[in-house]
């Protein structure tokens, strides 16, 4: 059994191991694979995992050999899944594996502009405590995020973790999902236009589909308060980035913290990363070890249970 992963680098950079998988056939592990490559790369693979390298129909129709794709991300639109399907080809993914790491990033971005951790420490690092005659400072003022609201526009499972937390910060929670949901306790469900205009805090947590891409544009971002802080660790395209950098730079929107951008990595150019008041991550969210540590476990489990008949996590 030949098994390929094509962009092991993000998910196991070194502090992890590939023993579960290399004990299941013959491995070739990848940093990572030019998208002219995969092809060539996938020519005698029957298993091939992927990361955000592209298996496409191209790809599939070149590559008989190919039995089973395993990606190691929730989402799957790297996977032509017509073209897998056609071929009888499994494809599985890694649910629920990031939840707390992504939520935990929610909240790392709201720190960071209500305390400027950072911005503190740069400042105490100049010598500007040591020389202050005062024993306490602050460059920016510190704002409590206890009783302020904050609204989360999709309410699956990282929303309601990031809903979870919020609770316990005493913050008052409204949330907007597309379909109906039950909401957790204490969270109140309301409508997008409603979640925007009443929220202190603005996280999304929806899907990438032609509905929400630029779900959050100029008109949207006129409807919530000056002093609002939108947060991004879902998908790049729910914003219009230009939009969202012109409202930061005119002072419509006090803020924003974004993990994901809709080019990865961006072009150096790219309007948030000189917009003001704007944190950006380069999508690390989902990628703290014990996240990681779950994700190769599943990805391991997903194969097992591929060669033993009784595939698991499958999507197509």
């Amino acid at each position: 059994m030949r098994i390929v992963i094509l962009d092991g680098k993000t998910a196991n950079p070194g502090d992890l191991s590939w023993q579960g998988l290399e004990a299941l056939g013959d491995c070739d592990i990848y940093e990572r694979t030019p998208v002219d490559e995969v092809a060539d790369r996938c020519k005698d693979a029957e298993i091939v995992i992927t990361n955000k390298a592209i298996v496409s129909r191209q790809v599939i129709e070149s590559c008989p050999s190919i039995k089973y794709i395993g990606v190691t991300a929730t989402g799957f639109n790297i996977v032509d899944i017509e073209a897998a399907r056609e071929k009888g080809i499994v494809v599985t993914n890694v649910p629920a594996y990031s939840t707390n790491s992504v939520a935990q990033t929610v909240f790392s971005h709201l720190l960071a502009h209500t305390h400027h951790a950072e911005g503190h420490t740069q400042s105490v690092m100049r010598g500007e405590w040591s020389n202050c005659p005062d024993f306490s400072y602050q460059i920016h003022p510190a704002a409590e995020i206890a009783h302020r609201t904050l609204g989360i526009v999709g309410l699956g499972a990282i929303g309601r973790a990031v809903a979870k937390i919020a609770l316990g910060f005493e913050m008052n929670v409204v949330a907007y999902n597309h379909r109906p949901k039950d909401p957790p306790e204490g969270v109140k469900m309301v409508d997008l236009d409603a979640l925007l205009t009443e929220s202190d805090v603005v996280s999304l947590h929806c899907p990438l589909t032609p509905d929400t891409e630029g779900l959050i544009n100029a008109q949207r971002l006129a409807m919530m308060k000056p002093t609002a802080i939108l947060i991004n660790t879902s998908r790049g395209p729910l914003l219009d980035e230009a939009a969202v950098a012109e409202a930061l730079n005119s002072g419509q929107i006090a803020g924003a913290g974004v993990d994901v951008l809709s080019a990865e990595p961006p072009p150096a150019d790219h309007p948030l990363l000189a917009a003001k008041n704007c944190t950006v991550t380069p999508h690390l969210a989902w990628a703290s070890r014990a996240a990681r540590e779950r994700l190769l476990a599943v990805t391991i489990a997903n194969v097992e249970a591929f060669l033993a008949g009784t595939p698991q996590n499958v999507v197509n």
